[in-house]
Order: C-alpha cells, then sequence, then structure tokens
C-alpha cells in the first residue's frame, strides 16, 4: 500500500500486492483454480478492504494476512477444494493454513488466515477482535450484496471495476453458494441463501 494514499486520493496505484512467496503462492493458486469471474472477485475484496482500512484510519494492519486472506476467501467453492461437511469459508481457510504453512508462516499466523476467511462470513466482525477480518467482511458485504455502495469514493469504484470487472458474479456466485447451502444446511451458505443473496446479486449497485 502507498504511504501515500488518502481517502480522497485513492486510486488503483494507491495499492501494491504483497510480493512474499505466501501472497505469490496465494494468488497463483486462486488465478488456477477460480473462473476469471471469481478471481476479479477475489482481488476486487481485496482492495475494497485496503481502501475501507484508509477511509476508516484503520492502520495497524497486516496487509500481508489480509491478501493472502482475501484472495484465497472463497477457494472452497470450486470443486478441488470442496468439503463434504464443512463450510466453503472453513474449507477455504484451511487451505490457507496448509499453504502459508508452505510458505514459511508459523501455526499461530496460519491459523489467523484462517480465521480471518471463517469471519468474512460472519454476520458481523468486531474489529477489535479481528480488523483483518472486519474488513474482509464489509469488503465481501460491498462485492456481494452491494452494503455501503457509497462508503468508498466513486472514481476508486469505478477504475477498479474497469480494471476487474464482475462478469457473470451474480450468476456464477449465486449457483455456487445455493449449491453449497443444500448440501449443508448447518453451514453460513444457507444463511447467505435465506437472508436474500441471490437477489442481492441481481440488483447489486454496481452493476
Amino acid at each position: 500500500m502507498s504511504e501515500n494514499a488518502t481517502p480522497d486520493h485513492l486510486t488503483l496505484a494507491s495499492f501494491d500486492a504483497p510480493s512474499s512467496a505466501a501472497a505469490r503462492a496465494a494468488l497463483s493458486l486462486a488465478t488456477q483454480y477460480h473462473s476469471p469471474t471469481l478471481l476479479n472477485h477475489v482481488l476486487r475484496s481485496w482492495l475494497w478492504a485496503e481502501a475501507f482500512a484508509i477511509v476508516e484510519g484503520r492502520s495497524d494492519i497486516d496487509h500481508e494476512l489480509l491478501y493472502v486472506a482475501a484472495v484465497l476467501h472463497d477457494i472452497g467453492l470450486v470443486p478441488e477444494f470442496d468439503n463434504v461437511f464443512r463450510s466453503y469459508e472453513e474449507s477455504g481457510g484451511h487451505v490457507a493454513v496448509a499453504l502459508t504453512r508452505g510458505a514459511g508462516w508459523d501455526e499461530h499466523r496460519g491459523q489467523r488466515a484462517l480465521e480471518v476467511i471463517v469471519r468474512h462470513n460472519w454476520p458481523a466482525v468486531d474489529p477489535d477482535l479481528d480488523v483483518e477480518g472486519y474488513l474482509l467482511e464489509i469488503a465481501t458485504g460491498l462485492d456481494i450484496s452491494g452494503a455501503r455502495p457509497d462508503a468508498l469514493p466513486a472514481s476508486f469504484i469505478r477504475e477498479v471495476l474497469d480494471a476487474y470487472p464482475r462478469l457473470d458474479l451474480a450468476q456464477e456466485f449465486g449457483t455456487g453458494v445455493v449449491d453449497q447451502a443444500a448440501r449443508k444446511p448447518h453451514t453460513a451458505a444457507h444463511r447467505l441463501v435465506e437472508g436474500g443473496v441471490v437477489r442481492k446479486l441481481a440488483d447489486h449497485p454496481l452493476g
């Protein structure tokens, strides 16, 4: 992230992806297994999360952790990492544990990646409990449900959407989460479906 980024001057150039082994591996994995639509979604989610941190004046952020969690937060939706019982966010969190352990993270930091990914699907996250989890939750809330569409500068939102368009997100994510809810009704996917996520995707203010 650029040290000069301010709420009034947010652009894509304000943010640089971490160059660590874990960050590179996370992006490589997401690129290999996600469709272009879902890859754009996870990258937008990272950018929204970082932008929310600036707009809200949150500076004590583990940017590498946030990036890895954002890029991998939906990897549990793809067939190769789907889990027969566990929720897709928990499955994806364990993928992040394995990936980051291989990249040299210790057990505690790998657990943090799991926590952030799981908590992004909570109805709300207390930033005092988990600021990275909070940022990813509100970022995905914007990208999936259209929550707080006016909280970020309109020019920044347009630039991000031009670089990472939504493509078929409503169809792809909607189909994936409905399938998860049907097969695993005890998970957060069921709550999302019951909460009208398919309608929210269809009526999304960002298109």
